[in-house]
């Protein structure tokens, strides 16, 4: 549930085919993992951050697979962002200024100020609560005993509800003046906030503007706006090579969630940008023929021969196309190519366990364990971990990853399950053992890797 929300109307990843969850994530959260996609959100981000003095806390951007506008933080190490928005945002600065806000709610500090907002209106609940009764016992021979109890409560909700709205409105400010000192313009913070407000003004029309945990959008876009005009930078546009990479994106999360027929219309074949080639091509390989897809896959080369992501999706297409010998070098290309290659090193793992020929079984181990220095809860890099030791008949360590993937997902059954008989695998008192040992005492937090 969020707690702090700037929107509310209302992919296959490239590494798992089915969407993977931190463990330090809410389960059953559908996120979505992709190298180029975070990629862009890290460069959208690290300027805010830095700006807001956040740049040291290793705050990460997270895809939720969800076709609704929204983005949100509900604590102080992530923000999430929903795949709608991304695919939804036009340009670069709009996606940039739902960012901008969402850190300013994390630099205001409004999470660990609204818990106590809600522990104290908890508290006064109850003061009110035991007054009320006292006032209804009283006023048993006359009057309105429910009123004595429920109004005091009501006075309490919205003097809640208008602290939340105070937050929002600080959050916007706070926006708008990191974008400024970014050198980036607010409009599209304010563009983004006008459309939204466009969308949900006949469902607000009626409502109670004290009973809004938002600003009600008229107010909202109207403050929005004149503080983004006054800022220096109003009419700046985003570069030519971002707005690229932004175009990219949105092509990629079509291809990946959205039907063929939708993709062919949204980029039909007339359509000969690189986006929309990037599309189709990630639509025939999913819903049509790999020799077709990896034809498509080719010309994305040749028009862009560094680019990591163009081998990386070769690589995916021919191991998912039962192709593991033949993903190995594309992809190795793509972790030679890309700034932060963990995802992609888990992928080429899965082909080198796929493929299982000569010492893949070492390489995937060495890679595997290079990636997960990276992204140490990944579950789908413990399982190939796991796979890998196993093809190397290590099964020790074969069983204390398959235990790290099992705790990873939320199965802490299975996980001490495994992690007790890893234990008797290995040395007493050796780092495995050691490690094996963590999952079987600990309860909820993960263990050190």
């Amino acid at each position: 549930m969020a707690l702090l929300t700037a929107f509310a109307v209302g992919f296959t990843p490239t590494v798992a085919p089915t969407p993977a969850r931190a463990q330090t994530l809410p389960p059953g959260m559908p996120v979505i993992r992709d190298a180029e996609i975070e990629q862009l959100l890290r460069d959208y981000t690290q300027p805010i951050l830095r700006a807001a003095g956040l740049g040291q806390q290793k705050i990460q951007v997270i895809i939720i697979n969800d076709r609704s506008f929204n983005a949100f933080v509900m604590d102080g190490r992530h923000i999430f962002i929903n795949a709608g928005a991304l695919i939804d945002a036009k340009v670069p600065n709009e996606v940039i200024g739902v960012l901008a806000h969402e850190t300013g709610h994390m630099a205001g500090g409004h999470l660990s100020r609204l818990r106590q907002q809600l522990a104290n209106a908890q508290m006064a609940s109850i003061v009110a609560m035991i007054l009320g009764i006292g006032a209804a016992a009283a006023a048993r021979g006359g009057g309105n005993p429910a009123a004595a109890i429920l109004g005091p409560q009501e006075t309490i909700r919205r003097s809640l509800l208008s602290y939340q709205r105070a937050q929002e409105e600080q959050a916007d400010r706070g926006g708008v003046k990191f974008l400024a000192a970014t050198g980036q313009s607010a409009k599209g913070m304010s563009d983004t906030f006008r459309r939204l407000s466009d969308q949900i003004l006949f469902a607000s029309q009626n409502a109670d503007p004290y009973m809004q945990s938002h600003p009600m959008p008229a107010e909202r876009v109207a403050a929005l706006e004149i503080l983004a005009r006054n800022s220096p930078n109003w009419d700046k546009k985003d570069p030519p090579e971002l707005q690229l990479r932004h175009d990219m994106m949105r092509a990629k999360l079509t291809g990946f969630l959205d039907r063929a027929d939708t993709v062919a219309r949204r980029y039909p074949p007339s359509d000969v940008s690189l986006p929309a080639r990037y599309a189709r091509a990630i639509s025939t390989y999913r819903h049509a023929d790999l020799r077709g897809a990896l034809a498509q896959i080719d010309g994305l080369i040749q028009a862009q021969p560094n680019n990591p992501y163009f081998y990386e999706l070769k690589g995916q297409a021919l191991l998912e196309g039962g192709k593991p010998a033949e993903a190995i070098a594309p992809l190795h290309r793509a972790i030679q190519l890309a700034p932060y290659p963990a995802l992609i090193q888990v992928l080429l793992a899965q082909a080198l366990n796929g493929a299982n020929t000569g010492k893949s079984a070492d390489e995937a181990v060495t890679l595997l364990r290079t990636a997960l220095a990276q992204e140490p809860e990944s579950v789908e890099g413990y399982s190939q971990l796991a796979l890998a030791y196993g093809r190397k008949g290590d099964l020790a360590q074969a069983d204390l990853a398959s235990a790290l993937a099992a705790f990873m997902r939320g199965d802490h059954p299975t996980a001490r399950q495994l992690a007790a008989r890893a234990k008797t695998r290995f040395p007493v008192g050796s780092p495995g053992w050691v490690k094996a040992d963590d999952i079987l005492t600990v309860k909820s937090a993960g263990p050190g890797h």
